[in-house]
């Protein structure tokens, strides 16, 4: 029957998932993990979504050889399959019908298991809606210690422990993205990662140009973008994040989310354009040469998007276009509307 003190523990793990450091918290988390369940040890485990291999989140308890061949050579055993196939988590101190014995009579146990002086352990496969998004295993030196009232605990929380494990639906929760948001990951050398339940942003299906505005942003080394981009015959609003390093992410994946979106305040997208390298400082004339328009027209322009916005000067609008996002920048002035 689970304690008080058990309970209370499965909360402060899902309590946890609320943490932006996925490396702290997780190494908490096998910590809450430690007070609710007999543990000498513990690993939590990745799958990369680039490479499909299992990467080491946390760890506590094992040796670095330990810990290695669990993350590498585990995954290549028959336990491997027979703990992927389980929705609640086996342990080595299952009977023989159930695979338990068979495991610990196997070269894994013996060259892996015993030598590092565990006598039971209890692995869990974590999932998040359907996928299979890496593993969680726990040793002790106790011989049937995970028992079914312990293997159970394990499962209630398996949900929050896979959300440490599942860098693609975290990237959506750390970055507050609406359920309906387009939104992929970008990595630094350009792969894009779809993320669970989300659609492509069209802006990254399209050949526009994009691509050379996604790395100019990713040089500045800035930590966010909005901006609007023409696509499909209408408008998005887009931001780009750069999410945080972690385990199966590189620390230069960017993070690409839209929506679609009318011009706002009724801008034309030639009044975007002036708007946004006025907000770059440019005089009307320096505007005008570069679109290849008169000064007069630029004039007309700034006349228009001035009393559409509602603004008062040239000086309020652009601080209206950074705070707001209506931005069109191109990779060379972009670098003064990221945020830092």
């Amino acid at each position: 029957m689970t304690s008080h003190h058990q309970i209370a523990a499965a909360a402060r793990i899902g309590m946890l998932t609320r943490e932006r450091d996925t490396t702290a918290a997780s190494a908490q988390a096998l910590r809450e993990l430690a007070r609710a369940l007999p543990l000498d040890a513990a690993t939590l485990l990745t799958i990369d979504p680039l490479t499909g291999s299992h990467v080491q989140i946390a760890s506590i308890g094992y040796t670095a050889e330990a810990s290695q061949a669990l993350a590498g050579e585990f995954v290549a055993t028959p336990w491997y399959r027979n703990v992927v196939r389980r929705e609640l988590p086996p342990s080595i101190s299952e009977d023989a019908e159930d695979a338990g014995l068979r495991f610990r009579h196997g070269w894994f146990y013996a060259e892996r298991v015993r030598p590092a002086g565990f006598r039971d352990g209890v692995t869990g496969a974590l999932r998040q809606r359907g996928r299979l998004v890496g593993l969680v295993h726990l040793s002790t030196e106790s011989a049937d210690a995970y028992d079914t009232d312990a293997r159970r605990l394990l499962a209630s929380v398996i949900p929050a422990l896979a959300a440490f494990a599942d860098p693609l639906a975290r990237a959506c929760d750390l970055h507050g993205l609406a359920t309906e948001d387009a939104a992929s990951l970008v990595t630094g050398d350009g792969r894009v990662i779809d993320l669970p339940g989300r659609d492509r942003p069209r802006v990254l299906r399209e050949e526009d140009g994009f691509g050379a505005l996604l790395d100019a942003f990713a040089g500045t080394g800035g930590q966010r973008l909005r901006l609007l981009w023409p696509s499909g015959g209408g408008w998005r609003r887009v931001v780009l994040h750069r999410h945080p390093a972690g385990p199966g992410l590189a620390a230069d994946a960017v993070l690409v989310h839209e929506m679609p979106t009318e011009l706002p305040y009724g801008l034309s997208p030639r009044e975007l354009e002036v708007l946004t390298r006025a907000a770059t400082g440019q005089t009307n004339q320096a505007i005008a040469q570069a679109l290849f328009l008169s000064p007069r027209t630029v004039h007309s322009h700034v006349e228009h998007l001035l009393r559409k916005t509602g603004c008062a000067s040239r000086a309020e609008a652009t601080a209206l276009a950074v705070r707001d996002g209506l931005l069109r920048p191109d990779p060379d002035h972009l670098a003064r509307f990221v945020e830092r």
